[in-house]
This record gives C-alpha cells, sequence and structure tokens, in this order.
C-alpha cells in the first residue's frame, strides 16, 4: 500500500439521527486523522477547554468540533443511483459530517462529447433521492454557473456559502488518477480535504501521486452500481428497481429518459 494514502475501513453503524447540541466548550478535535476511526476520537480530553476564542459543538455522534462539517458530492447524476447514496452515508458516519451537499454538475468538462440528460432532469433525480435524509441537500451551484463545470469553482461557491466549515469533497476512485490533472488541483486541497470512495479490494497504485494527507481512500460496500449500466438497463427496458431510488424509478419512467427511440 502506498505510505501517503489513507484507506479507512467505513463503520458499518446506522447513521444516528440529528441531534447536535451547542455549548460554549471547546473542541479538541477538528479534523480526521489518517487510520482512525471517529468514535476513538470522541474520548479525547477537551485540551483546549480553557480557549474564549473558539466556540465549539457537539455533532449528532456525541464529538466535539470547533466549526460544522460539510461533504460536497459532485457528479453527473444521470441518474443519481443508490451506490452514491450509501457512499455519501458512509463518508457522513465516518467523518462526522453535518451535513452532505449534492452537486449536479452544470456541463461536466469530461463529458463534453458525449451526450448527458438535461441539467433539470438531473437536478430533480436528486433532489428526490437525498429527500429523505434529513443531512442530505442539493445544490444548484453548477446547474446555475454559465459554462464548464469544474471542480474547483463548486469548491469555491460551496466555501463562500459556508466560509467557516471545514469542506470533504466526495469523488470516486476511479477519478483519483487524474485529479492532478484537475484544473487548479493544487488549490482545491486548499479549500476541501478529498475523500475517495472505493470498492474492497480496490488498489491504491494509481494514488501515488497525490499530495501526501490530502486524500483518503474509504472503501465502501456495495459500489457495483454505475450510472451507465442503469442508462443501458432504462433505454433496454429492464428492471432499474432498487437501483436508484424508487421516485427515481418513477420520474425516469414518466418522463421516459433514457429510451432508445
Amino acid at each position: 500500500m502506498d505510505e501517503d494514502t489513507t484507506f479507512i475501513m467505513a463503520h458499518k453503524e446506522p447513521m444516528a439521527p440529528d441531534t447536535r447540541v451547542s455549548s460554549d466548550a471547546t473542541a479538541a478535535y477538528s479534523g480526521a486523522e489518517p487510520g482512525r476511526r471517529m468514535a476513538e476520537l470522541s474520548n479525547q480530553p477537551h485540551a483546549a477547554a480553557h480557549a474564549v476564542d473558539m466556540q465549539a459543538r457537539r455533532s449528532a455522534r456525541g464529538n466535539w468540533h470547533t466549526r460544522p462539517r460539510i461533504g460536497i458530492m459532485g457528479g453527473t447524476f444521470d441518474p443519481i443511483h443508490n451506490g452514491h447514496l450509501v457512499a455519501a452515508s458512509e463518508v457522513s458516519w465516518v467523518y462526522d459530517l453535518d451535513e452532505v451537499i449534492f452537486v449536479p454538475t452544470g456541463r461536466p468538462v469530461f463529458k463534453l462529447d458525449k451526450q448527458v440528460t438535461n441539467e433539470e432532469d438531473r437536478y430533480l433525480m436528486t433532489v428526490i433521492a437525498t429527500a429523505s435524509n434529513p443531512k442530505f441537500t442539493v445544490s444548484r451551484v453548477d446547474i446555475d454557473r454559465p459554462g464548464v463545470t469544474y471542480t474547483i469553482d463548486t469548491l469555491r461557491d460551496i466555501r463562500a456559502l459556508h466560509p467557516q466549515a471545514e469542506l470533504f469533497f466526495i469523488t470516486g476512485a476511479d477519478a483519483v488518477a487524474e485529479i492532478m490533472q484537475w484544473k487548479d488541483a493544487e488549490r482545491m486541497f486548499d479549500v476541501a480535504h478529498f475523500v475517495a470512495v472505493t470498492r474492497p479490494g480496490y488498489s491504491a497504485a494509481s494514488a501515488h501521486n497525490l499530495p501526501k494527507g490530502r486524500v483518503d481512500m474509504l472503501e465502501i460496500p456495495a459500489l457495483a452500481i454505475s450510472s451507465t449500466d442503469v442508462r443501458h438497463r432504462a433505454a433496454t427496458g429492464e428492471p432499474v428497481w432498487y437501483l436508484v431510488p424508487d421516485g427515481v424509478v418513477q420520474y425516469i419512467g414518466k418522463h421516459g429518459l433514457y429510451r432508445q427511440d
């Protein structure tokens, strides 16, 4: 395993309901440490409890943080599927996030030569898919921004909306090898910590060129679903039930998405 890449096994316990409580105490922990579970950190002493310039907040997990912790899950979501939702839920648990913002791309730079479903359809499917989870929200920042979608622009827009938050950008492991080719790649790591979700057994060989300590590889169960396969199945009349949320199945059928004319 490459020493610059952190692998974290996803916790299998269900997410707790959102019961955040504010407090005047301060936090001893402000970021995810390589190779450690969040549950271990909740038992650390509050070493900075005497500080008066930092106000702590307790998460639903009972851990203390000085800043809100927000996950950003960008993607084409054409369509969004249960693998996306499982990944977001697991990252939210492992990193003790307060919120995960799903950001459907407007004009994805790596798919300019491919047919992509209308952005409003992709946005609405994402809203439908995430509606039942109180920690999930959907942003239009990429859809409403003119021009090609770049991750650095997504991060800057979310940062502007949440200037005090710790940001965690959630991406797929397949994209890890190409991250350093993205626009303003070095600057992205100054805005957010990156979490690359992988299938069990994924090789980290492609991640050797990533900045040390800036990208975690998080193994997620049940990531065999792909949007490409969902589109193919829908186009050929095969069922997509339980691959995508029920509401998305109904939306695809109602609007005739992915049909072969």
